[in-house]
């Protein structure tokens, strides 16, 4: 009975340890743009030219927001399409729009009390943000309507490299660790960073990359696995429910998550 018992725990851990996650092409068709900022979960795609406008095409349209007073958008998070949020670091500023790319609220952190000097920026619940204050190294969820700071975390002691969430996670991507928080910006757990340099979070799976390979990590997983995909210089990559988007050289290919 013995014997049987350690025969079932040694298969278990050689099928778990052959689990692979594989990227199977879906499609691939012709974008040129200066950058491509983020892919919601309606496949629209959110990016800019040199004149600093966003773009929002859908399959149907094309509309447009500049702001020439801010100048080059930094980052843009469309987790929330009805709460677009698009960071312009170089004014330290942050502008909420809507699904139509109307603007709702404007958060110039420069004028605001106490001052925050703010380098990332992803979604928050209701009407927050997550921010990463550079000068006191640690996490906010930040309320825009309110001005207060619901949560801070605790200090990092290393450079941040990327940040992204949904309503109920925060990644936060540094120098020395990949940190895993709640909504209660409470620490759930930390990994060593194996010299990831960035990464995207879509709802099931968390992807990192690395140099020029990526890397997986599913939903109630610990285990990060390197995804199984052809050689391919990725500039930029998304992922949405079990799509993956990568963007290279006027090239954007989908490929359909499978775990083999």
């Amino acid at each position: 009975m013995q014997k049987l018992v350690l025969f079932l725990l040694l298969f278990a851990s050689i099928c778990k340890a052959q689990v692979t996650i594989e990227a199977v092409p879906k499609s691939i068709e012709d974008f040129r743009t200066d950058h491509l900022f983020d892919i919601d979960n309606f496949g629209n795609l959110y990016f800019s030219k040199s004149d600093n406008t966003l773009y929002k095409q859908t399959k149907d349209t094309t509309i447009t927001y500049t702001n020439f007073q801010l100048g080059k958008i930094t980052s843009v998070n469309s987790f929330n399409p009805l709460k677009l949020n698009l960071f312009y670091a170089d004014f330290n500023t942050v502008i909420i729009l809507d699904n139509r790319l109307a603007e709702i609220f404007k958060i110039d952190f420069n004028v605001l009390e106490p001052y925050r000097n703010v380098s990332f920026v992803t979604t928050g619940y209701d009407n927050t943000l997550w921010l990463f204050n550079q000068d006191f190294q640690f996490l906010e969820l930040y309320d825009y309507k309110t001005n207060k700071t619901r949560i801070k975390t605790v200090p990092v002691q290393s450079k941040v490299l990327d940040l992204d969430s949904d309503y109920n996670y925060v990644y936060l991507l540094t120098e020395n660790y990949l940190y895993l928080y709640n909504y209660f910006g409470s620490l759930i757990t930390k990994y060593p960073n194996l010299g990831y340099d960035s990464l995207t979070f879509g709802e099931s799976n968390l992807l990192l990359k690395k140099e020029n390979e990526l890397y997986i990590m599913r939903k109630n997983s610990d285990t990060i696995l390197p995804l199984k995909l052809d050689d391919l210089l990725i500039n930029q990559f998304f992922v949405t429910n079990e799509t993956l988007y990568i963007y290279t050289d006027g090239k954007l290919r989908q490929f359909q998550l499978k775990t083999r």
